[in-house]
């Protein structure tokens, strides 16, 4: 049963776009190729164990930290669309 201007399942269907799309970025922000023995932003070793773990890595952990933080402040969505919100 349709209520409004919305068919079944539409507010689920956003949340499963938004989610899809959310995949896809965070996809195409991972590194590739091989990874740096120093970091691309402040030249610092990157140890070896890292390089393995994370192919394709570019930063240093402490470079990688500021990035992720600066990451963190904008996180593209939004929240007031959610579907808890749409619910009450």
């Amino acid at each position: 049963m349709a209520t409004g201007w919305a068919g079944d399942g539409a507010v689920q269907d956003q949340i499963d776009a938004t989610v899809k799309d959310a995949i896809r970025r965070v996809q195409s922000q991972l590194p590739k190729g091989p990874s740096l023995a120093n970091c691309a932003h402040c030249e610092a070793d990157i140890p070896q164990a890292r390089q393995i773990a994370i192919p394709g890595v570019r930063l240093c952990l402490t470079c990688q930290d500021e990035q992720d933080r600066d990451a963190a402040r904008f996180s593209g969505y939004n929240r007031r669309g959610s579907k808890d919100s749409q619910l009450r």
